[in-house]
């Protein structure tokens, strides 16, 4: 069970949430059909997270499994095929690199959670998660790829620090959080992410800026000329 939480927290992540998916259906162009994977994910998730499913940590392979699994394949997959790769093509860029400004309230919300026991300290910038530059910066940089005044190595570079400081955080999220392969933060675990709606964060926000990281590097790797798509 989780202790009493402010409201302002569950708003931190619920309006997160929705700013996220709103910035990458305008990347993906309006498609109803991405909306509609993305919102039948968070109802799926929801469910399982109001269930109690995720607070189950005795299992092998750990439950968040399940939250980060599915998303994971699912963006190898389309990596794997012509169709997919030319879906990553055609994202606008401009707003896929914007979509990384949801990282500044998701770093404030886990500061917050931290405060009040349910994450530790490694998984906010309190205690080197830097993860928090990444929103800082998004807005600049969605301003100067909209008026075409970043060069591609510059982006490039941006998105591979952003892939670097995603994947430490995943993984102190993993290794702190209760289960078998638990091996960080006894003291405090990262036991926030068990619960709705919280869970959003490794379900849902962390494969968007996973696949935003990705589409775009694609993109300005596989490009002679990168623009607004």
């Amino acid at each position: 069970m989780l202790p009493t939480l402010p409201l302002w927290l569950y708003l931190t992540f619920a309006l997160t949430t929705a700013l996220a998916v709103g910035l990458f259906y305008l990347a993906a162009h309006r498609s109803h059909r991405v909306l509609g994977v993305m919102l039948a994910w968070l109802l799926v998730q929801s469910a399982l997270s109001i269930s109690g499913f995720y607070t189950v940590t005795t299992t092998l392979p750990p439950r968040l499994a399940f939250a980060l699994g599915p998303p994971l394949l699912l963006l190898l997959s389309r990596l794997a095929t012509g169709r997919g790769r030319a879906f990553f093509a055609s994202l606008r860029l401009d707003t896929l690199t914007l979509l990384h400004v949801v990282r500044l309230p998701v770093e404030l919300g886990l500061y917050g959670l931290f405060l009040h026991g349910t994450v530790p300290r490694i998984m906010t910038f309190a205690g080197g998660n830097w993860d928090i530059l990444m929103g800082l910066s998004a807005p600049l940089l969605y301003g100067l790829v909209r008026r075409r005044r970043v060069g591609r190595w510059v982006l490039l570079g941006w998105n591979v620090l952003g892939l670097g400081l995603l994947f430490h955080i995943v993984r102190v999220a993993v290794l702190s959080a209760p289960s078998p392969v638990q091996r960080l933060a006894f003291e405090q675990p990262n036991v926030a992410l068990l619960h709705f709606p919280f869970g959003w964060l490794p379900a849902l926000l962390v494969p968007l800026v996973l696949l935003a990281h990705v589409a775009a590097v694609w993109q300005l790797l596989s490009q002679k000329e990168f623009g607004l798509g």
